[in-house]
């Protein structure tokens, strides 16, 4: 909602010297966000005056159309004679008055004005458009042309309100009564303490038998309806230049008289109003539902097909406008056409106004199923005040009746459905103990007053509700009125009180201490949305009966592209890469840690938890055991290089080791031993995907998968060449460590290095070769690390040499040479035994 400053002062007597900047901090207090101040005609200079154009040249030879005019500007040049001024527009003709920029004058945008010579003339100034004077759009795109009345030499300054000050307020759903200057008038006044010039306080005539005839077949989608008939319109008349400016300093695009009067009305009362041209209406005027399929052309030209839950205004022909959201094109005012021989100006010369309260709901969802918001619609979702229609009516019909020359019909039409004022019960300490300080009856009341409510009671307090405000619909509300006008930032700032002897639990420790990990390992953490699509398992290459593809899906999501629950972290981190990549940044290593969503076999129903008591221990089991599995699972993936190249070296790309890396890293934050041996699964490289596995009171279980992503996964999902992923099931990584990590034992005594090289099969996985040598070593073994594959003919064909750095270590002595030897024996035996692995030269 753009608000200027010079229309809100005519509602509440703001003091002179307050600015833009100084009204807005007064509504920021009082809980509205006014998201900028506007200084329109910043850095304007004259002069800047009114002139009529005297003699138009046609400049031949140029490739666009070239005038040069002559222009009287009265005195304002200094010496009286015609202003000789060279210009491209063709929207006014000898006579016309226009607005004209003298040499010495800035316009916005510090565009200073000189005499030029252009076009083999010399131009002493400009006559000017409205986008060149920061006006806006007039709907013509071309030059100003004034009314004839205004003499020239006027100051065009002042005569256009060219200098004003614009705050830009977003109006929260809570606060649609602020979608109209006699909203925001009110939270002005009530934050400066200040009376409020109601606009609504108008002399509106008593309802009669004789005005036009309307029927409300549905009171609860309309529960309001008011129609007032003006005639003798002249056809001709325009909307003057005090009524544009205000439309377009509040972002609205002046068209015709009886329309921009009806949108004047509406920002400045709240409430929508529409102009029929009573010529195009066929009979009684009607509100109903829709039938299933009709069909109704909108003002836009758009035919569209109606809903049965859609409010239509209707007379014997059927539709003539979507209630709350558009009128049709079948009773539009017509435009004024002046014909070129007689002369004579034609168009609309009566309407019929309707000013009507609709069901926000009603509106809210025909708008969105027609995905058509318009300025109407998004005031009758907030919610209007169903008292304001009449004085709305009234306040269009007055100015149809001073700006166009109409006269008003006695006939006054007001269908009312029954209805009583809205109470609350409170008592008069709720806003205290909600705020936690002590504001007193007195302050209760009387804020509740100053925003409109009538109260009565002592200790308990019956408040009856404006109607201007449907957001006020419990305690809680009121109390929220009254602490926002007191003040949000006098409340007091008091620290919860923690219970000693509590902390993080040991789940919530590892997921921090996973997050460190792959932090301090060069890995940025990357927040997706856990919804997803069904045709990213394709992408995947998953297979059909895959349990990832078995999704849970969402009633209502928030996009019908992405209807479920994910079940795997990887669509959503691969698409952090791919969009990241598409932007420059190609080196890159993203991680996250969150639930994915598992499908029971069989769904259960949720039980619907009351709300004024605490749900039961059972109720909320019943709840819990109604949602899908969540377990959390941690994944990384990798691109471009892992390492930067430069004067240390020749760096090296991202791989599937990398990712592997990852996964060994988690294993020991959660202080267990991971397994990684040769796997096939999905998304990755069949012949460089490792399977991440554990053991679980005693049974082996794989949790994951790490590696380098398969070729056609990359080209689906248009990521860059060898990415590679690692993801994990975290949940089941932590129940294979154990309830507490251990620290690692230090000995003070030295290290024995053994290494060995073995031979092995080709088809045998280092994992297993490094399983065995473990276990053959025994206790004295501190660490085993491959550090060199090797294949030639040197090892034979089908083989692969393997070779291996063990560190051995005693915590209580120094090792002798036979003791470190006999545990590497030890270990190449059970290595021999169960892989066929043989010492390398032997």
């Amino acid at each position: 909602m753009r608000v200027p400053l010079s229309w809100l002062r005519e509602y509440v007597d703001l003091p002179a010297g307050e600015t833009g900047r100084d009204v807005a901090a007064k509504l920021v207090d009082a809980g509205l966000e006014v998201e900028t101040v506007e200084q329109l005609g910043g850095g304007l200079k004259g002069p800047l005056v009114v002139g009529r154009v005297l003699t138009i040249e046609e400049l031949e030879g140029f490739r666009k159309p070239i005038r040069f005019c002559t222009v009287d500007v009265g005195q304002a040049n200094g010496t009286g004679e015609p202003q000789e001024i060279v210009c491209g527009a063709r929207n006014f003709s000898v006579g016309d008055k226009v607005v004209v920029v003298l040499p010495g004058a800035v316009l916005p945008g510090d565009f200073a004005i000189a005499a030029r010579k252009t076009y083999g003339r010399t131009s002493h100034g400009m006559i000017c458009s409205g986008d060149e004077l920061g006006m806006g759009d007039d709907g013509t795109h071309g030059i100003i042309v004034l009314p004839h009345e205004h003499e020239v030499g006027t100051d065009a300054i002042k005569l256009l309100e060219l200098v004003d000050e614009v705050l830009d307020i977003d109006i929260t759903p809570d606060r649609g009564y602020c979608m109209s200057l006699r909203g925001v008038a009110r939270e002005a006044a009530t934050a400066y303490g200040l009376p409020l010039r109601d606009p609504a306080l108008l002399d509106v005539p008593q309802p009669n038998s004789y005005g036009y005839p309307v029927k409300v077949d549905d009171p609860a989608g309309c529960d309001r309806f008011t129609a007032r008939t003006v005639t003798g319109l002249d056809p001709d008349a325009r909307s003057p230049i005090w009524l544009t400016r205000r439309l377009q300093k509040a972002g609205m695009r002046p068209i015709s008289l009886a329309v921009d009067i009806t949108n004047y009305v509406m920002l400045e009362l709240g409430q929508p109003l529409h102009a029929y041209d009573r010529s195009s209406i066929e009979g009684t005027i009607g509100v109903r539902r829709a039938e299933q399929g009709e069909k109704f052309t909108t003002l836009d030209g758009v035919t569209r097909t109606l809903d049965a839950e859609d409010l239509v205004i209707t007379d014997n022909s059927g539709p003539i406008g979507l209630a709350g959201v558009m009128g049709g094109a079948n009773t539009e005012i017509a435009d004024s056409v002046t014909d070129p021989e007689t002369g004579q100006v034609t168009g609309t010369t009566e309407v019929v106004i309707e000013a009507a309260h609709f069901d926000s709901v009603s509106i809210s969802r025909t708008a969105r199923r027609m995905k058509l918001s318009s300025e109407a619609s998004k005031r009758f979702e907030r919610g209007v005040d169903p008292q304001a229609a009449a004085a709305a009516a009234q306040r269009t019909v007055d100015l149809l009746v001073l700006l166009a020359g109409g006269t008003a019909e006695a006939g006054v039409t007001e269908v009312i459905a029954p209805g009583a004022p809205r109470t609350i019960a409170m008592p008069a300490d709720h806003p205290d103990r909600v705020a936690g300080m002590e504001y007193g009856r007195e302050t209760v009341v009387r804020r509740l007053q100053e925003i409109g409510c009538d109260v009565y009671g002592q200790d308990e307090l019956v408040v009856t509700v404006p109607s201007w405000r449907p957001d006020l619909a419990a305690p809680n509300d009121l109390a929220e009125e009254v602490i926002r006008l007191e003040g949000y930032g006098n409340l007091p700032s008091t620290l919860p009180q923690v219970p000693s002897g509590r902390g993080l639990t040991a789940r919530q420790q590892l997921h921090r201490r996973v997050g460190r990990a792959l932090a301090g390992a060069g890995y940025v953490e990357a927040l997706s949305y856990p919804f997803i699509g069904e045709g990213v398992f394709d992408q995947l290459q998953l297979p059909a009966h895959d349990a990832s593809r078995q999704v849970v899906k969402l009633v209502n999501p928030i996009s019908d592209e992405e209807p479920a629950l994910r079940t795997t972290l990887l669509p959503g981190l691969l698409g952090a890469l791919r969009r990241n990549d598409s932007r420059g940044s190609h080196d890159l290593a993203l991680f996250e840690t969150g639930s994915v969503f598992r499908a029971a076999a069989q769904p259960g129903v949720a039980v619907r938890l009351p709300v004024d008591r605490r749900p039961t221990d059972e109720e909320v089991a019943t709840l819990n055991a109604a949602l899908p599995a969540q377990p959390r699972y941690a994944a990384v993936v990798l691109a471009g290089a892992r390492e930067q190249a430069g004067w240390w070296g020749k760096g090296r790309p991202a791989d599937w080791a990398d990712a592997v890396q990852a996964a060994r890293s988690l294993a020991v934050e959660a202080g267990t031993q991971l397994v990684v041996r040769q796997g096939q699964y999905g998304p990755w490289h069949p012949g460089r995907c490792a399977e991440l596995v554990v053991t679980i009171d005693g049974v082996e279980q794989v949790i994951g998968h790490a590696g380098e992503l398969h070729p056609r996964v990359v080209k689906a999902m248009g990521l860059p060449a060898r990415t590679s992923a690692m993801e994990l099931d975290l949940d089941r990584l932590a129940a294979a460590g154990g309830e507490a990590l251990q620290a690692p034992r230090i000995s003070t005594f030295p290290v024995a290095t053994q290494d060995v090289a073995l031979i092995v099969d080709a088809s045998v996985p280092a994992s297993s070769v490094e399983a065995a040598l473990r276990k053959g070593a025994g206790e004295l073994l501190e660490s085993l690390r491959l550090f060199d594959v090797f294949t030639g003919e040197q090892v034979g064909e089908g083989k692969k040499s393997l070779a291996y750095a063990l560190r051995f270590r005693a915590t209580d002595r120094t090792l002798t040479a036979e003791e470190s030897t006999a545990a590497r024996d030890a270990a190449v035996a059970l290595a021999g035994e169960r892989t066929g692995a043989v010492l390398r030269g032997a």
